[in-house]
């Protein structure tokens, strides 16, 4: 990942697994009842590999989801975790996490998510969704959507849609601004409410510096 655009680069994926681990803490201290659920081993490997075949960063001719390395996308964290010696169990403990991880993913599907937290013993996934959707809201969170729009953003325009900054805006209204009722923690929950005020803050500051402009061309 380290050519990877800032956005989705080293330093997000860090930051993603501090969050993670800041979770976990909280989330085990809340309760009597919370501790023992969370193995801190496979929430640290998760959040270390979520974003590993990411889709938006696959190979335009790779075929269905299949990595520059000849292993399936929905694989490669699983091989990686093998060939470094980790026992099946956990490999394939992680791999389902890190599939389920993503925003799209969970709207395709939420009751499977849901099942996987709640039903079938992955409250892990949980924690690690919770870390990488923090890391989109809040300053760093606007940050990054700025970043992507312009590493990316001219590939994902829609039909008759201009490339510019305003998308970045919609893109607010559209997920970022939502993420904050997908939260699976109370620890998530609450930082997200801090985080997602930032992000209606600085739209309110940019409508305003908007209108400025608009009125002074009438």
């Amino acid at each position: 990942m380290k050519d990877y655009d800032p956005s989705h680069n080293p330093a997000h994926v860090q930051r993603v697994v501090a969050l993670a681990l800041r979770i976990l803490k909280f989330e085990q201290s809340r309760a009597e009842r919370s501790k023992g659920v969370y193995d801190e081993l496979t929430v640290h490997l998760a959040a270390l590999l979520h974003d590993i075949s990411d889709r938006k960063y696959l190979p335009e001719n790779s075929e269905s989801g299949s990595s520059s390395f000849s292993i399936p996308a929905d694989k490669l964290v699983e091989h990686i975790l093998l060939t470094h010696g980790a026992d099946a169990a956990l490999a394939h403990r992680v791999q389902t996490i890190v599939s389920h991880v993503s925003y799209t993913t969970e709207r395709k599907d939420p009751e499977r998510v849901r099942r996987l937290i709640e039903e079938e013993g992955y409250p892990e996934l949980a924690v690690v969704q919770d870390a990488d959707r923090l890391d989109a809201l809040g300053a760093v969170g606007i940050g990054r959507c700025f970043t992507f729009l312009g590493a990316k953003g001219r590939t994902m325009l829609k039909e008759g849609e201009r490339w510019e900054m305003d998308n970045a805006i919609r893109h607010f209204g559209e997920k970022l601004e939502t993420l904050e009722g997908m939260m699976k923690t109370g620890t998530g929950r609450e930082m997200a409410r801090v985080r997602t005020e930032r992000l209606g803050e600085f739209r309110r500051w940019w409508e305003e510096e908007m209108e400025e402009v608009s009125s002074s061309r009438t």
